[in-house]
């Protein structure tokens, strides 16, 4: 399982909006296959540990005699969508046992695979390392119980706190490897969200670039559709931002905005403006786009993986409504002194016990900076 785990990894940064999973085949105990899901619309990591293992069968070099284990890092699924249904394929394929690390949260699959199996008569077992397989696919997993993304926040600041000059000026707070780093965090994602104020100061794209990405299959990971979503409330972008040369890219804007823009409608139904696709929702009582109502959208879009790139008024918000799922911070050894801008505006509590609390999950160094990775632990009464 441990081994199924790490062919599962290999697809961190491709498969979105899929979940990553791996599988091992072993023929009386020994390993005699395995197979990983790489991208949506190929195959899934059992059929392709099936294919090596028909290979195998048809140049004698495993006993067609032999019984068959396959371990399984998610349930396999029970219903054919773009490929065929992989519980049926171990059926098919002779399979006697199957060990699973986890259960699929899918509503379509959720037991279902496992039902299929042990209908057939195969013997089932798990789950085995199932916090493991969890930490593979935590975007599948919360979509699907909780109908949001998992949503990881990007911050970088300097050793004081401080994330711009009093000008605004914030290139480059940090250095070459940390900006190599924030690469894989946009490759794992499905859809990265930043605020219009970020678009205006800094005129980010917000792409994966395959060659600052040093991982296995950048190349494809690169060509992965991904969105790009800019949080601007009076649809206040610049004409001329970078974001929408991208087809990817979703506006979002408040309802009163969404209706008075003269936008045109795309092929899809959708309301285009400045030739980019137009979301909406209600405003919040700051008369801004409702976080929640957008990462609803994005889940039942499909998007796995959220990741923010955003200012610290935006930030600040994504703190206070606890929508944040994972914090990762680039800190720069620089000072900028208290004239800068700082990393979150958010309003300060009026007592210790409603701070934001931290888990420290992570820290390392990458070239000068240090990346501090933490989750945010549950606000009083939530536990």
């Amino acid at each position: 399982m441990a081994q199924a785990l790490r062919l599962a990894e290999k697809g961190l940064y491709t498969t979105q909006p899929n979940p990553r999973v791996g599988c091992v085949l072993v023929c009386d105990g020994v390993q005699v296959a395995e197979g990983y899901h790489l991208k949506d619309g190929q195959g899934h990591a059992e059929a392709n540990a099936l294919a090596e293992l028909e290979h195998h069968l048809a140049n004698a070099e495993v006993n067609t005699e032999a019984s068959i284990t396959a371990y399984v890092t998610l349930e396999p699924c029970s219903f054919q969508g773009r490929t065929p249904s992989c519980a049926h394929a171990l059926v098919n394929a002779g399979v006697d046992r199957v060990v699973y690390a986890m259960t699929d949260p899918h509503p379509d699959n959720r037991g279902k695979g496992l039902d299929v199996l042990r209908a057939a008569g195969i013997k089932v077992d798990g789950p085995l390392m199932e916090t493991s397989a969890r930490l593979l696919n935590p975007g599948h997993i919360k979509k699907f119980e909780q109908g949001l993304p998992y949503v990881r926040l990007k911050l970088a600041m300097t050793l004081d706190g401080k994330t711009a000059l009093k000008n605004g000026e914030s290139q480059w707070i940090t250095g070459p490897d940390a900006r190599k780093d924030v690469q894989k965090l946009r490759a794992r994602s499905s859809a990265i969200v930043t605020g219009v104020q970020t678009v205006i100061d800094d005129d980010p794209q917000l792409t994966v670039r395959a060659d600052d990405l040093n991982v296995d299959f950048a190349d494809l990971s690169a060509t992965v559709k991904r969105e790009i979503v800019v949080l601007d409330s009076n649809l206040n972008i610049p004409a001329d931002a970078s974001v929408l040369k991208n087809p990817n890219t979703i506006l979002v804007c408040v309802d009163q905005a969404y209706q008075a823009s003269a936008g045109e409608t795309t092929e899809t139904g959708e309301k285009s403006f400045l030739g980019t696709r137009l979301w909406y929702t209600e405003a919040n009582a700051d008369g801004r786009v409702d976080l929640h109502s957008v990462l609803r959208q994005l889940a039942k879009a499909g998007c796995n993986e959220v990741l923010f790139e955003c200012g610290a008024t935006l930030a600040g918000a994504l703190m206070s409504a606890r929508l944040v799922d994972e914090v990762i911070v680039y800190m720069a050894p620089k000072l900028m002194g208290n004239e800068a801008k700082s990393l979150l505006n958010f309003a300060s509590p009026d007592n210790m016990r409603d701070l934001v609390e931290l888990e420290i999950k992570d820290i390392r160094q990458l070239g000068k900076d240090l990346r501090v990775t933490a989750q945010i632990s549950p606000a009083v009464g939530e536990e």
